[in-house]
């Protein structure tokens, strides 16, 4: 990493830190249903059962477009954490 010395400060090289920020894998915040599936590993036809029975994760459908919020699906995972096996 490049250093710079710019009026008595050391500044770190900002096009390098530019990079490091392109580096860094890009988290969607809405994801649809076969995202979540490839990321969190919920089967599509999970989610759709759930989705019509109105239970575990919130949703957003605009027309036929369905979207969950990360957020609101590692909150739930979250939740989940079991302390001991009953």
């Amino acid at each position: 990493m490049a250093i710079f010395l710019i009026g008595g400060h050391r500044m770190a090289s900002e096009q390098n830190e530019a990079i490091e920020v392109l580096k860094a894998p890009i988290q969607k915040e809405w994801l649809t249903p076969p995202e979540v599936n490839n990321v969190f590993g919920f089967s599509v036809s999970t989610l759709a059962k759930w989705r019509m029975t109105n239970k575990h994760l919130k949703f957003s459908k605009i027309g036929k477009f369905i979207k969950y919020k990360r957020s609101d699906i590692e909150n739930f995972l979250q939740e989940h954490i079991m302390d001991e096996v009953a």
